[in-house]
């Protein structure tokens, strides 16, 4: 038998492998992204636009394209994220008639998470009942820094005040499963700041950090300032001692740090990112939004203008990628090893017919005598000091095709 005959086989059995996995799960996602920002951090490397003339058509647009695409996910949607871009800035109608457009495509299941967006300035009392009356049970809420100075420094829009009242009307209004985002690493805060970002969040009894070291894009107003010298890169032991910081503050105070970068009390986990790191399905609505059907990945224009025209001709503007064996596998490995569940070597060859203990024994068995790993019950599991190399060790366990 030739070489291309055996390896045609063997991607023949990986993907059969996978295909039943897939047939298996009964839940999924929807993300919708909102395109319009109030002004552009300085950081920032993601699709939106800071006018907000095109935004009813906009709508209108995502409304056609989900009206096309309910076919892509067949099974009960049980999370729902509005992201950006900022989608706070939107009306609370417009949230409402895609929320109305989306339970037309799709069953929605009765408790499902449905999460939005919001940047403090744009938190009020009345906005923050319609959000509740709607059915909006989470926000994540960009806070970045409660320090006037470092906002400023980030081109950010809030204040610290004006973060803090926000969480207060939130709560008030009744979202209690509420995120924050703190970014560390950012040239000019001390760790005395940092930590007392950190001290704000614990306080304050946030059910859930997202915490983000700060990475300058080329594209972004940081990454031209680095080029030209007008900032400094910060050096490494920088991001390790803040993120020590953060792990250490926030393990004091009872959070779960479960996964690289999220850290949540008991219950309040994201259920949509979580999704995303076990691989589910989940479609993504918007331009510049992503989706995933288990074998495949869609990747919609990342042109506002461009996107709303394809919707108005009954086009849909994205870009399809049929995933290779090895992009199956690696992502799987990618989400999972940056979790606190890790990955199960039985159900991995469940999955994709591969043991991966004795495809890596000799790195894996590395791992687990320097303590970077734990191994129980064929649940291998980063330790949390490891999870800031969870990269380096997911690479050595790569496959190429």
């Amino acid at each position: 038998m030739d070489a291309d005959r055996i390896e045609n086989i063997i991607k023949r059995e990986f993907f059969k492998h996978y295909y039943l996995y897939i047939k298996s799960r009964v839940l999924a996602g929807i993300y919708i992204h909102i395109p319009y920002c109030r002004k552009a951090c300085y950081y920032c490397n993601f699709h939106f636009s800071t006018s907000l003339k095109s935004s009813d058509g906009m709508i209108e647009a995502i409304s056609v394209e989900l009206s096309h695409r309910r076919e892509y996910i067949t099974k009960d949607i049980n999370t729902i994220y509005f992201g950006g871009g900022t989608p706070s800035l939107l009306g609370t109608s417009s949230i409402s008639h895609l929320l109305d457009e989306i339970n037309k495509s799709f069953n929605v299941d009765p408790n499902a998470e449905i999460t939005l967006e919001a940047n403090p300035e744009d938190i009020n009392k009345v906005k923050v009942s319609d959000y509740y009356n709607l059915g909006i049970n989470r926000i994540s809420l960009g806070v970045q820094s409660f320090d006037d100075q470092i906002l400023k420094n980030l081109n950010r829009q809030h204040s610290g005040r004006q973060a803090l009242n926000a969480i207060e009307i939130l709560k008030n209004g009744g979202i209690d499963n509420l995120s924050i985002d703190l970014i560390y690493g950012i040239p000019g805060q001390d760790a005395e700041t940092w930590h007392s970002n950190l001290g704000h969040a614990v306080a304050l009894e946030i059910p859930h950090v997202s915490s983000y070291a700060l990475t300058i894009e080329d594209k972004t107003a940081f990454g031209h300032w680095q080029k030209s010298g007008k900032i400094e890169a910060v050096e490494d032991v920088k991001y390790n001692d803040d993120y020590n910081t953060l792990c250490e503050v926030l393990a004091r105070a009872d959070y779960t740090h479960y996964e690289v970068s999220n850290f949540a009390r008991v219950g309040f986990e994201s259920k949509h990112n979580t999704s995303y790191w076990q691989q589910e399905p989940y479609l993504g609505l918007g331009p510049g939004a992503h989706s995933y059907d288990g074998i495949n990945r869609q990747y919609n224009i990342s042109n506002n203008a461009s996107y709303i025209r394809a919707l108005k001709n009954e086009t849909l503007p994205f870009e399809k990628e049929e995933l290779s064996k090895s992009q199956v596998f690696n992502e799987h490995l990618l989400t999972g090893l940056r979790t606190n569940q890790g990955i199960n070597f039985l159900d991995f060859e469940r999955r994709f017919g591969v043991n991966l203990y004795n495809k890596h024994k000799k790195f894996i068995d590395q791992c687990l005598q320097e303590k970077m790993a734990t191994l129980v019950d064929e649940q291998f599991i980063l330790t949390d000091a490891a999870l800031i190399l969870a990269d380096s060790v997911i690479i050595e366990m790569m496959i190429e095709e």
